[in-house]
């Protein structure tokens, strides 16, 4: 009951219930009363309730209702307990004052606790010191908080020794030079010279402190000094590891598994510090000094220590840079490692890291990347297939959101061979949802940076055939999410070439819950569609939702139906040209639709550039032409934008520069394109759009929007039928332009077994 009480008193103040006069009038001295409850527990609920109030009361009421009274608390003849929660109290107040008040009211009151005959008053007051000495300003701190921690760093309680050094440390930056040179440095070298020899403790709290200590020491000490502290840190590194054996656990004496448990985490704490300490002897200077005890930290024979080495080792490579090389085979041992913990840990900065490594530590993209690291591919594939065998989903999900990175650091063909099929099997085959929806992203993000067609073809294939026709309906939901990447991540013309027409049969599938997600997905496919080009298309969908609307027997199918249907009316469609409101959109999804036709012909051109003799255009020439033809960022609004192309009227010397131009232009797409934090893909994601559905087109410049109730849209000639899939048809492509027209009655229905379709290479009309 006490400690709801206290709790429900803290809710009332922070959710401002009542106002802060009455609050105190009515609940403060209710707190007070309860600080000195005989059950600790009851006593520390209420004095975090009250540290709480303090932060809002008024200056009088907490001298007259709060620092009046603990005078009397923090005396000598009061109890433990009491002169405890005084200690916080004055912590908690010193910021609320003027200075005169804390030198003549506060300040006494310190130095009394800081003498206290109880070592637990002092180890308590000497921790709030640091709280005071930022209320009290620097030259109050001088002379009065220095002195006393000065005077605590030598008591004979080890845990008041503990508060005063880790004080000391918190407090270096207050200290001007001399201060720290004569007085904090000696105690300091003090404190770590008896630390071997006191309770492992003070070695934890040590080790844990040490990076921040030798920063605020960083500039004072002589080359000797350096050396000590740095030979000390590689001392604490490796504590333990020296008594290791052979024997079972259950030989060892407790008080060795408890020691050991100690310098477990002592090596944990310094592998915490370790890119302080590269600052500290600066990573010029790392591989003589650091890389054998970054070595024995990776190799630790303890998980705790390898995990948070895992997981400072994105900023270990930061501060390395150009040296960056030297820890290549560490990141391959951690990624190889059998925790799970480790990798899971490494992975969260894995895209930086690579890059980094990938990169040299520098801005320019090398040409051969990470070929100085043959065992990396094996690495990655190892850790997802241990991930994918245990039952840690989460990370094999992150790692697979992870590896959209690998197109920016490997090869297309690497990936070709080593990921994307096994992304594709992760798809088809896994259990798990989220793991599921992280391959096919992935994939997608394979599929849109792949440099060969005929790859990428097979791939489009595969996705269609075994997902999107495929025999299982939980196979054909994942299409859908696919389908869903797609339109987020590649370019309108590309979705509605490929996979337009094969996400839109879905809705005769058999199955209610693929209907029904078809539905959801509709005003994303819709958006897809540029007016007078998809016309076509627009016809098509419309058919297909009006025998939704007319057909569905599904009352849960038919409801959803309907409210999408509501939502397509008020959706206005993109124009082929630009339009002001449609601009930003328009514009990036013309600059995907530029890259992936610069995709489309990078294996022409390399070949052409294979079975010519000529020059390899210079760095500076390459980079002027890729500017001269990169899509500018703005644009004339009344002006359609096209990609642009080599004219049929060039001269034969032209048109080879433009040749040239896109050939560099395209060995260099993976860096160019795909930017470190997947710029486009993400701007994609946040500025992904939905347009609406009309139901009939009139004129090219403007769309009307027309109920689908409406007269118009129940007669409609034999172009609006929905096109389908025979075994001799193309890749359901639709470049845009063209229109299938196909009898209304062989589009099959719900019990229509899946047809399969055959994937022919067409050119798009952008």
């Amino acid at each position: 009951m006490q400690l709801t009480a206290a709790v429900s008193f803290r809710t009332i103040l922070q959710e401002e219930s009542v106002s802060i006069h009455t609050y105190a009038h009515s609940f403060l001295q209710v707190i007070l009363l309860h600080l000195e409850h005989r059950d600790a527990g009851v006593s520390n609920a209420w004095l975090e309730t009250l540290l709480s109030v303090i932060e809002v009361l008024p200056k009088e009421t907490l001298k007259h209702e709060i620092l009046n009274p603990l005078v009397s608390k923090a005396q000598l003849s009061q109890t433990v307990q009491s002169r405890l929660v005084s200690c916080k109290i004055l912590g908690k107040m010193t910021n609320k004052f003027d200075a005169h008040t804390i030198k003549r009211e506060i300040l006494p009151l310190v130095k009394s606790l800081c003498q206290d005959v109880e070592y637990e008053v002092r180890s308590c007051m000497c921790r709030q010191l640091e709280n005071i000495a930022q209320g009290i300003g620097t030259e109050l701190t001088k002379s009065v908080v220095l002195p006393e921690l000065i005077e605590l760093s030598r008591d004979e309680g080890s845990s008041v020794r503990l508060a005063a050094f880790e004080t000391l440390v918190n407090l270096l930056d207050v200290f001007d030079t001399d201060d720290r040179s004569q007085t904090i440095l000696p105690l300091v070298k003090s404190f770590c010279e008896k630390s071997f020899k006191a309770d492992e403790s003070i070695l934890i709290s040590l080790s844990f402190h040490l990076g921040k200590l030798c920063h605020g020491l960083y500039g004072i000490l002589t080359p000797d000094q350096h050396l000590r502290f740095l030979e000390f840190y590689k001392k604490l590194c490796t504590l333990g590891l020296q008594q290791e054996n052979g024997h079972n656990e259950n030989q060892i004496p407790p008080q060795i598994l408890e020691q050991e448990k100690k310098y477990i985490s002592v090596r944990k704490n310094c592998a915490y510090n370790f890119p302080a300490m590269i600052v500290f002897v600066d990573p010029k200077n790392f591989h003589m000094e650091l890389y054998s005890t970054f070595f024995c930290l990776c190799h630790d024979p303890e998980v705790p220590v390898r995990y948070t080495i895992a997981i400072c080792f994105y900023e270990v490579s930061k501060l390395l840079n150009s040296g960056v090389y030297l820890i290549h085979k560490e990141l391959i041992t951690l990624l190889q490692d059998e925790s799970l913990e480790v990798l899971d840990a490494l992975i969260d900065h894995l895209p930086e890291i690579l890059e980094l490594m990938s990169t040299g530590g520098e801005s320019s993209v090398q040409e051969n990347k990470l070929s100085s690291l043959p065992d990396l591919i094996p690495a990655l594939t190892a850790a997802e297939q241990r991930a994918a065998a245990s039952l840690k989903w989460r990370t094999h999900e992150k790692l697979l959101q992870k590896y959209a990175c690998l197109p920016h650091i490997i090869s297309s063909d690497q990936i070709y061979y080593r990921f994307l099929q096994r992304m594709f099997t992760i798809v088809m085959t896994n259990n798990v949802l989220p793991v599921q929806k992280a391959a096919s992203r992935t994939l997608c993000i394979f599929l849109r940076y792949n440099r060969k067609q005929e790859q990428r073809h097979e791939v489009i294939q595969k996705l269609i055939e075994q997902l999107g026709q495929g025999k299982s309906y939980w196979n054909r939901l994942r299409f859908l999410d696919t389908c869903e990447f797609i339109i987020e991540i590649f370019s309108k013309s590309f979705f509605c070439k490929y996979f337009f027409l094969p996400a839109i049969e879905l809705t005769h599938d058999p199955v209610a819950n693929v209907r029904m997600k078809l539905c959801y997905l509709l005003p994303k496919v819709k958006s897809t569609l540029k007016i007078p080009a998809d016309k076509h298309l627009l016809q098509q969908l419309e058919m297909c939702v009006r025998k939704l609307l007319c057909q569905e027997k599904d009352k849960d199918v038919l409801a959803i139906v309907k409210r999408t249907v509501l939502e397509l009316d008020r959706m206005e469609m993109s124009m082929d040209a630009f339009q002001k409101k449609f601009y930003e959109k328009d514009l990036l999804d013309q600059e995907k639709e530029r890259e992936e036709l610069l995709l489309m012909e990078m294996e022409q051109l390399e070949k052409e550039k294979q079975q010519s003799d000529g020059r390899p255009m210079s760095e500076k020439s390459f980079e002027k032409k890729r500017r001269d033809t990169k899509t500018p960022t703005t644009l004339p609004k009344s002006i359609p934008i096209s990609v642009p192309g080599p004219s049929g009227t060039s001269s034969p010397s032209t048109s080879k520069e433009i040749k040239k131009s896109k050939l560099i232009r395209s060995q260099s797409f993976n860096n160019q394109a795909f930017h470190a934090k997947y710029g486009n893909l993400d701007k994609c994601a946040s500025k992904s759009s939905t347009v609406g559905y009309t139901p009939s087109v009139s004129g090219l410049g403007k769309t009307s929007v027309v109920s689908l109730t409406d007269d118009s849209f129940r007669t409609r000639n034999a172009c609006s039928a929905p096109t389908t899939f025979s075994p001799n048809a193309s890749l359901p492509g639709t470049s845009r332009g063209t229109g299938n027209s196909v009898d209304p009655k062989s589009s099959g229905s719900k019990e229509t077994p899946p047809r399969k379709a055959t994937l022919k290479s067409r050119k798009s009309n952008p």
